[in-house]
């Protein structure tokens, strides 16, 4: 599998946020984001391909027992399955952070779906016919089932405005008319910013929203503690 990076920091987002993690970063993406705040995965992929033997050797020499799977899109390579389960059986707490669009077995201790509103896509005339492939692959709700139907779950949509805001809800609701039952406590809503000052005011007008709409607030503390800064 294709590795952009390695490294341990504080998790900075969703329900584990402040806690220690060794971060594994795949590259290669089947989206392509036009607010993506890791474009060296998706947009302009780097890293290096390596064995799963030598990434738990990586994993195995940072501290912290929780490990946060990410990219890119993990779920693209097979080999990430194998990986987390060889994590977990090594006593580690494994948290698969995924846009929702590609089913792949493997096992997490959490899954991190973030799933891409229509703000997300990028503008019609960007090479390689990128916004129509976008759009046609960020909605996937068979994947979102299954996704949430393996294990602990969280959904985390990013947000930039009041009609991401409708966006969202409107699909909840679309999952939950199919039967998906989801718990509340699990839809976070996250400030689409990228710059500490453009946070802090996305932040403040979210966090009145989140407390009116009765879902969390994501708060994006790397940002707020290290800026936009990669390996953080």
């Amino acid at each position: 599998m294709r590795i952009a990076e390695i490294y341990a920091s504080l998790q900075g987002e969703g329900l584990l946020a402040g806690t220690p993690s060794v971060f594994v970063r795949t590259s290669g993406c089947n989206l392509r984001c036009t607010w993506c705040d890791t474009p060296f995965t998706s947009w302009q992929p780097e890293g290096s391909d390596r064995d799963i033997a030598d990434v738990l050797t990586a994993v195995e020499a940072l501290e912290p027992r929780h490990v946060v799977v990410t990219g890119g899109e993990p779920l693209l390579f097979a080999d990430v399955a194998d990986l987390c389960r060889r994590l977990r059986a090594a006593g580690r707490h494994v948290t698969i952070e995924t846009a929702g669009t590609v089913w792949l077995d493997a096992p997490a201790d959490l899954v991190s779906i973030s799933p891409k509103l229509s703000t997300s896509a990028p503008p019609a005339d960007t090479p390689g016919g990128w916004r129509e492939r976008h759009e046609r692959t960020r909605r996937d709700d068979a994947v979102l089932r299954k996704l949430m139907a393996a294990g602990p779950y969280q959904l985390k949509f990013v947000i930039d405005s009041p009609a991401d805001i409708a966006e969202a809800l409107a699909w909840i609701a679309d999952l939950e008319r199919a039967g998906t039952r989801i718990d509340r406590g699990r839809i976070l809503f996250m400030p689409q910013a990228r710059l500490p000052d453009e946070l802090a005011t996305k932040t403040a007008w979210l966090a009145g929203e989140c407390t009116r709409i009765g879902v969390r607030l994501a708060r994006r503390y790397h940002i707020e503690w290290f800026g936009n800064t990669r390996g953080t």
